[in-house]
């Protein structure tokens, strides 16, 4: 009777012991004397309860009403577990952006592994945007960040972190980590900024290495030496021409036009190196704007992918749907990682929406609305250029004919006829193709 009565002595006291940390917001300390009371006595339901509350503070709703359904076994009458559990199902929609949220993050560990960091930087933001207490996320999310060394964002994420759990060991870990590597980052900007001297010339910010005393030195006797090299030239100049200052107007006529002639020469020197400077920081604006509209690029068609990923995991979209978004992601834009995720949906979606829009752009073509027939043959032509062997081409270039653009008409037709000769199209396109060209040639006499 002794023994029962330590098992459950000890029991309680671990179980205060994790009370007072969780008020503390010392979560991890919480969870781990909690574990240790219910160790002792399985059965103690405030102990089990407690700990289903402190994983569900920091995200972990899983796990807490694993702990919550454990306890409501134990005690099925007169238990608070009771209320937790019919408290998250009758928040249904909470329950499945939760779900949702646990999936993008199992799904950006993915990424990680397979060196799609971007990808994972984009979807935890969403993760953690829908899920604001999911630690877990918080903290992946922030190491990412120090990776990149984007070190503010990632100390306001772990700021965050710890706020849901003060002693947490990773969040602990990842603060010291961004310590020192903001110190280094903070040393080696330091010694660069001994080393060199800024300046703004209009909008841009010039570095240059910054002048040691010795180069100081040796520039200002250089310009001593000039100045000396001046005088004792001008000394010479003097005691030579001198005797010869008397000459003909027309010999001093002319040593004037010839000092003119340098000046001017000098200044178009001047002009042409200006002019070149100016071209240099024309041509740098153009790279940067160029640089800039192919990052904003790359950022449309992640987002899309990722758009059309989650539409796709929802099952809720329609494959036309989905395929007029990933439609508008540039392939070539994505990282390897990217496009092995933008082939994979097209090959689930393209399919099924190419019949889709046939179906579409058939009837608009019986009914006479040739722009719709256009619009639906020509997204079939970019997911699917052989679709029913070159039919959808020729469709396409009959629509065109029928809006009288010609050229676009000819460009299609030419393309079953090389392409899918041996379809039962080809002869038919041969000879609309014949009739465009014709046509082309009177216009042209």
């Amino acid at each position: 009777m002794d023994y029962t009565k330590k098992i459950v002595y000890q029991s309680n006291y671990w179980y205060n012991d994790g009370l007072r940390k969780a008020n503390a917001r010392d979560m991890s300390g919480a969870v781990e004397s909690l574990r240790r009371s219910l160790q002792f006595n399985r059965e103690n339901i405030a102990a089990r309860n407690l700990l289903g509350l402190v994983y569900y503070g920091i995200g972990e709703v899983p796990e807490a009403l694993v702990e919550w359904i454990i306890s409501k076994n134990l005690r099925p009458r007169d238990n608070i577990a009771n209320y937790f559990i019919k408290t998250v199902q009758d928040a249904a929609n909470e329950l499945e952006t939760i779900n949702l949220a646990i999936k993008k993050y199992n799904q950006c560990l993915s990424y990680c592994r397979q060196n799609g960091e971007d990808l994972a930087v984009i979807q935890l933001k969403q993760v953690v945007s829908s899920h604001p207490t999911f630690l877990k996320a918080y903290q992946l999310l922030a190491l990412l960040y120090l990776q990149n060394g984007q070190y503010t964002r990632a100390r306001q994420l772990l700021k965050t972190a710890r706020s849901l759990d003060v002693n947490n060991e990773t969040t602990l870990r990842y603060l010291r980590e961004l310590t020192q590597q903001r110190g280094r980052h903070r040393r080696r900007n330091e010694k660069k900024k001994e080393d060199a001297v800024e300046y703004s010339l209009g909008n841009e910010t010039i570095i240059q290495p910054r002048h040691s005393r010795i180069k100081e030195m040796s520039n200002h006797l250089a310009v001593a030496n000039i100045f000396i090299g001046a005088a004792i030239g001008a000394a010479i100049i003097w005691f030579l021409v001198a005797p010869a200052v008397n000459q003909s107007r027309s010999e001093r006529m002319n040593d004037q036009m010839r000092a003119y002639s340098d000046q001017i020469k000098s200044l178009e020197a001047q002009v042409s190196a200006q002019t070149r400077t100016l071209d240099d920081y024309r041509a740098s604006g153009a790279e940067l704007e160029s640089n800039a509209n192919q990052a904003q690029a790359t950022q449309k068609s992640y987002e899309s992918l990722i758009t059309v990923s989650d539409q796709f995991n929802a099952g809720q979209t329609s494959d036309a749907d989905m395929a007029n978004t990933l439609i508008n992601v540039t392939r070539d834009s994505l990282g390897e990682s990217g496009q092995a995720l933008y082939d994979e949906l097209a090959g689930e979606i393209y399919p099924d929406a190419c019949d889709t829009f046939f179906v579409q752009g058939t009837d608009a073509m019986n009914s006479g609305d040739y722009e719709t027939a256009m619009n639906a043959f020509y997204k079939i032509r970019w997911m699917d250029e052989g679709y029913n062997n070159g039919q959808a081409l020729f469709n396409l270039a009959q629509a065109y004919m029928q809006l009288g653009q010609n050229e676009n008409a000819a460009t299609y037709f030419q393309m079953v006829v090389d392409n899918y000769g041996d379809s039962e199209y080809a002869a038919e396109a041969k000879t609309n193709l014949d009739t465009l060209n014709q046509a082309a040639d009177d216009s042209g006499e």
